[in-house]
């Protein structure tokens, strides 16, 4: 019996033998000698292709928006309960507000996110209208609230209070994206006094109004939203040097002058509450910070918020995080903003509507520039600007038209060409799809059979 019989394998040199079994060939090597679709080359190529997909910034909005929004209720609920207490109420009053807030919200988000882009510049002028003479109507006397010393607030029905300056926010986004869309379509920003009037002259007209009630932190990121508005529309290096140069003196000026002010770019860097606790607020954030280590003392387990953060479930929300979840926690919340900053970048570059990419690139400005302020303040690397955390900290006023922006991006995400071929695909189900590739096979045989 020869070597070939006795192994099973065919001679096929022979009649009748048993013929050798072929080796599989060898997967190619890559460059570097590695085997095609495995290694670190291929799991970046991997990822590289998942990222290039059309519904990336899709999914980056909708999953970091909720984790953000969800997080934010755990937070608001952990830490506004002694506070809640301390005013005799009970201890789930400013959880079960944000709750219902939120709720109200998500109509807001989910009506966004279907609504057509000329939907969006419909709503820009009667908008932009509304939140001009709100903002002026809280400088009324007996009308406007003044609440932390700023004169920002106006009371409806008693107890429900709104913020009108967190509405012109969203109004400058889609009125300031439609009016350089309009003139971007007439080939018009080439010019100066196109690309300035009359954005600039009405955005000044928002932030005199904000800083007439001595809101700075609102006013800083109004006047962020307006740079990014100018530098989308293309404005020239030496236009945002002099803008800047005048901004700069003018914030001087208003620090300055107001005592209040001063005293909190003195709390830049402290580690100790000054001798008139002017810096309690900033240190005491700190402490929080610095007690929660790695992975925090626990949800509900924070010190700081038992009388000694003042605004534990506000402005310093993020501190009460880090304190209760650590440096794990808080790098997962700067985490999901930076993802919610980069989808916003991403829709604005990709798409080829004037208003879409003007709109998408104000409102992520308007997002990111608010978390870094209302963040850096927390970390004692910029005054205390009194500017709440976006769609975390608690307060209606910021979060619905914050809740409504998310949806915007939403529906822009969804409004690509790709995208949109993308969800039609995934949106049939098994049985429309299996019906699909029948009628396809039936119309080929079709064809076939009458040629």
């Amino acid at each position: 019996m020869t070597p070939q019989q006795r192994s099973g394998v065919r001679d096929p040199r022979r009649p009748g033998a048993a013929r050798p079994t072929a080796r599989p060939a060898p997967a190619p090597r890559g460059p570097g000698g590695s085997r095609a679709g495995r290694g670190p080359g291929a799991a970046l190529r991997r990822i590289r292709r998942a990222w290039d997909r059309p519904l990336t910034a899709y999914y980056l909005i909708v999953g970091a928006g909720s984790l953000i929004l969800v997080l934010g209720l755990v937070m608001v609920f952990s830490a506004s309960q002694v506070e809640a207490l301390q005013m005799g109420e009970p201890g789930t009053y400013f959880f079960r507000k944000q709750l219902f807030a939120a709720v109200i919200g998500a109509v807001l988000l989910l009506v966004a996110a279907r609504m057509p882009v000329a939907g969006f510049r419909r709503l820009a002028y009667p908008l932009l209208a509304g939140a001009l003479f709100l903002t002026a109507l809280v400088q009324v006397p007996g009308i406007g609230m003044r609440v932390n010393g700023n004169q920002n607030w106006l009371a409806i029905g008693g107890s429900f209070q709104i913020q009108p300056s967190e509405f012109a926010k969203l109004a400058l986004a889609l009125w300031g994206a439609d009016l350089l869309a309009r003139k971007y379509d007439k080939k018009l920003l080439t010019q100066w006094k196109h690309l300035l009037v009359p954005l600039v002259p009405a955005a000044m007209l928002i932030l005199g109004l904000v800083l007439l009630g001595g809101d700075m932190g609102t006013a800083m990121v109004l006047a962020a939203m307006l740079f990014g508005l100018l530098w989308l529309a293309g404005a020239p290096t030496r236009l945002f040097v002099g803008v800047l140069g005048v901004a700069g003196a003018l914030g001087l000026l208003l620090i300055e002058t107001s005592a209040h002010r001063l005293s909190r770019f003195d709390c830049i860097l402290a580690t100790e509450p000054g001798t008139n606790d002017q810096c309690w607020q900033a240190v005491h954030g700190l402490y929080a910070l610095a007690s929660g280590g790695l992975f925090g003392s626990g949800l509900g387990a924070s010190v700081e918020k038992w009388g000694q953060l003042p605004e534990p479930h506000t402005d310093f929300i993020f501190a009460v995080t880090g304190e209760e979840l650590g440096l794990a926690g808080t790098l997962s919340v700067l985490g999901l903003f930076a993802a919610l900053g980069y989808a916003g970048i991403r829709v604005a570059g990709r798409t080829e509507d004037p208003f879409v990419r003007f709109a998408a690139g104000s409102v992520t400005t308007w997002i990111t520039a608010q978390a870094v302020v209302n963040i850096g303040s927390v970390l004692g690397l910029l005054p205390i600007a009194g500017v709440p955390l976006p769609l975390f900290s608690y307060g209606g006023s910021a979060l619905l038209p914050a809740m409504f922006a998310v949806g915007l991006l939403i529906s822009f995400a969804r409004s690509e060409p790709a995208a949109r071929a993308a969800l039609a695909a995934r949106g049939a189900g098994p049985v429309t799809r299996a019906m699909t590739r029948s009628m396809r096979r039936l119309a080929r045989r079709r064809s076939s059979g009458k040629r």
